[in-house]
């Protein structure tokens, strides 16, 4: 059987469609689809006034209520942008056909701008999509599982030099677990921490109680057993047994694992949680075809708020990340 990937199913969106668009074109579709709700027509994101003239010398809206002049862009998470609005479809097409992620290396060489740009705009993505599930509760049966990236310490070149890199003290201190939570047939939900033991709180925050839990044997587990119905499974001894099964809970981490290794090379610590929070969102995207994921992304990213943490993000930083 083919895989749906492959299927004709998967392709209803070509980044050539997107590039032989003329600016005009673009600026219409952003601004149809960011405010879809009301037929297309914009609205002052201000007051939210619906009566609204526009410019025909600049693209550029004026509220008849407060008066106040607003673009497609203004309030959303692509405010004071810098690229054409093409250039941000184009990119948002690419990031969308990326299965396992883009680099924002490859970004920028595609859209021909520099790294940072290309940098904080995969960023500003990957936030737009994680804020579908914020206000989540997962529910029915959910598989929750840990995994542990970065803070790889490389051994000494002569093995008399070598010290046990399993200790704490011989560790980096930058090594985290991603703890993903995710309901069958539902959304996934991922926590970055330092122990899967202080991620507890997030799941009994996230999980809906009565819910039925398929976890491993690790006894940072143990203490959900007084709040939900739990089945654990032993994988050295099997990976299902009829009772209790993680394996919804494994693709997403073997997701996670080709990015970092496949894709990005390194994951920073600080951001690991942007990571996985995208790689859940194309684990549950994985049987859409790539067009109406470019629309959920877009719709994202108009729906969310000016970036607190990337907007200026390079500036901050003197350009030191």
């Amino acid at each position: 059987m083919q895989h749906f990937l492959l299927s004709s199913k998967a392709r209803t969106l070509s980044l050539a469609q997107i590039m032989r668009m003329t600016d005009a074109e673009a600026f219409d579709l952003f601004v149809a689809m960011r405010w879809a709700e009301n037929g297309g027509q914009p609205s002052c994101p201000k007051c939210g006034g619906a009566e609204v003239y526009r410019y025909t010398a600049r693209r550029i809206f004026k509220c008849k209520a407060c008066g106040g002049q607003f673009s497609a862009t203004s309030g959303t998470i692509f405010a004071s942008r810098k690229l054409e609005i093409r250039d941000v479809l184009a990119a948002i097409a690419i990031f969308a056909n990326g299965a396992k992620g883009v680099s924002a290396l490859q970004l920028s060489r595609d859209l021909d701008c520099q790294y940072r740009t290309a940098y904080v705009l995969a960023h500003k993505l990957r936030e737009a999509m994680i804020s579908e599930t914020k206000d989540v509760t997962l529910s029915g049966t959910v598989e929750i599982d840990g995994a542990y990236f970065g803070g790889h310490v490389k051994p000494a070149n002569y093995k008399e030099h070598r010290v046990d890199r399993r200790l704490s003290e011989n560790q980096t201190g930058k090594r985290k677990v991603v703890v993903v939570m995710r309901q069958r047939d539902g959304r996934t939900i991922t926590k970055v921490a330092n122990s899967e033991l202080a991620a507890v709180p997030t799941i009994m925050n996230r999980v809906a109680p009565g819910t039925v839990i398929h976890a491993d044997e690790a006894t940072s587990w143990d203490g959900l057993h007084a709040h939900y119905d739990m089945r654990r499974i032993n994988h050295s001894v099997c990976y299902s047994d009829g009772k209790a099964c993680t394996n919804g809970a494994e693709s997403f981490f073997s997701r996670l694992r080709r990015a970092e290794l496949g894709i990005h090379h390194h994951i920073r610590h600080d951001y690991l949680g942007a990571y996985a929070g995208e790689m859940a969102w194309r684990e549950d995207r994985r049987r859409e075809a790539n067009g109406t994921q470019f629309i959920r992304i877009v719709k994202a990213a108009a729906g969310s708020p000016v970036s607190r943490q990337w907007k200026g993000y390079w500036q901050r930083s003197n350009g030191t990340k």
